[in-house]
């Protein structure tokens, strides 16, 4: 089968959906038909288009073809000449051309682009979350959210939505990584299909170059529970609690600090590893300085593979305090695939994934993440269980060659449609 992907944003830059994008490929490009032996035929095709420039970037590496900026004409004679085209995303020019050309097409919902004309479900200033204005037919409310780009551009945004809508509600299939978030677009056809973890490391990191942390560390729970064990010896050091991603507003760091700053008057003994990198980063070391939380906090920037390896084995417990914008949580499912406890904030995406495998409280509510955070340093025991349960929970819900499966067969049902 022809198959044609189109991700607008694709390696070298980094971010979830390059890093699911190229994981996809790579697997769907190790299919085989037969026994699985180099010499049979591949089941796929696969070209990716993108509109990423390769920069230093190797592209020859990868088992698919790569073509990056093509022109319109271009793109129009890669869509006529494949079998079934999936845009990551509802990407207007790929669709259009798919649906003139009459072909299969299937889009992998990647954010909130259908229902939401910012894409991240969020109001804006704020960054608070957003109950779904563009749905409820609140428009107005919508318009104003985003006038702060300006008001032709909030106006273009808007209108937007409805033609993604408009052509997503045409094309064959509508992948989303979560129920939640296809219960929310409410668009025909859409299937539910988790993003594959397991086996991650190989397929998601560019070689030769550092990335910020999306790699699956497979961690045997024996080691695991002993690692989270001995901090609480006389000898050991205190709990590590760790926050991993892009470090940017709607991630929710700033609640992390101000729940540290009530565990700390609480007297509890920890410390916390901020890793990561992003335009939020400066203004968090200048208000943990001001909190007089440096002993206890520290920022790491962006690790290497190797390098977050290495940190991730001293962290006990993992928060992932973010706002919204998410509609699934890889970092979720790593870090529960490392057997570490999970504290996510209670979007509707984390409380599927994590399942009764870990610890959730309110978005944006310092008081009870730091409650959730509290019951764990307390209690070591709870903190092995639930790093047990969470990597049983990830390794049957995240299971990467299932995660492939579903998407054969998506494809294959769109071609048959």
């Amino acid at each position: 089968m022809k198959l044609l992907i189109y991700s607008h944003f694709f390696a070298p830059s980094i971010g979830g959906v390059e890093t699911l994008v190229l994981s996809l490929s790579r697997g769907l490009a190790a299919l085989r038909d037969g026994s699985g032996i180099p010499e049979d035929e591949p089941r796929f095709e696969i070209t990716l288009v993108t509109q990423t420039p390769a920069e230093t970037y190797d592209d020859r590496v990868l088992p698919f073809r790569v073509i990056r900026r093509p022109s319109n004409l271009q793109l129009w004679r890669l869509i006529r000449a494949t079998d079934v085209l999936h845009v990551a995303g509802p990407a207007l020019t790929p669709l259009i051309f798919g649906l003139l050309a009459r072909k299969p097409v299937v889009v992998e919902h990647h954010g909130f682009q259908t229902i939401c004309p910012n894409g991240q479900l969020l109001i804006e200033p704020a960054g608070t979350p957003c109950p779904g204005h563009f749905m409820a037919g609140h428009h107005s409310v919508c318009l104003r959210c985003n006038s702060s780009q300006g008001w032709l551009v909030s106006a273009k945004l808007w209108l937007l939505t409805f033609a993604r809508r408009f052509l997503c509600a045409r094309v064959a299939a509508n992948i989303t990584p979560t129920r939640w978030l296809g219960q929310l677009i409410r668009i025909p056809r859409s299937v539910a299909v988790p993003h594959g973890v397991v086996g991650l490391p190989d397929a998601t990191v560019p070689r030769g170059t550092d990335t910020l942390p999306r790699r699956t560390a497979s961690v045997p729970q024996e080691s695991a529970a002993s690692a989270t064990s001995s901090v609480d010896s006389p000898s050991g050091n205190p709990p590590v609690i760790a926050f991993l991603g892009r470090l940017v507003t709607t991630k929710g760091v700033a609640t992390l600090l101000e729940a540290v700053q009530i565990l700390r008057r609480a007297s509890k003994v920890f410390t916390v590893l901020v890793v990561g990198d992003g335009p939020e980063r400066r203004a968090l070391e200048e208000s943990t300085n001001a909190s007089q939380l440096a002993g206890i906090v520290r920022f790491t920037g962006r690790l290497s593979a190797s390098e977050l390896d290495a940190a991730v084995a001293s962290v006990s417990i993992v928060v992932v305090p973010s706002l919204g914008g998410e509609v699934f949580g890889l970092v979720v499912a790593e870090n529960m695939l490392r057997s570490l406890p999970v504290v996510a904030s209670d979007l509707g995406a984390f409380v599927e994934v994590l399942g009764d495998a870990g610890l959730t409280f309110e978005t944006g509510n310092a008081s009870a993440l730091a409650e959730q955070l509290a019951r764990l340093l307390d209690d070591p025991n709870l903190r092995v269980t639930l790093g047990k349960r969470a990597r049983e929970r990830a390794t049957q819900f995240c299971d990467f060659q299932l995660m492939l499966a579903a998407h054969e067969k998506v494809y294959r049902d769109a071609l048959i449609r």
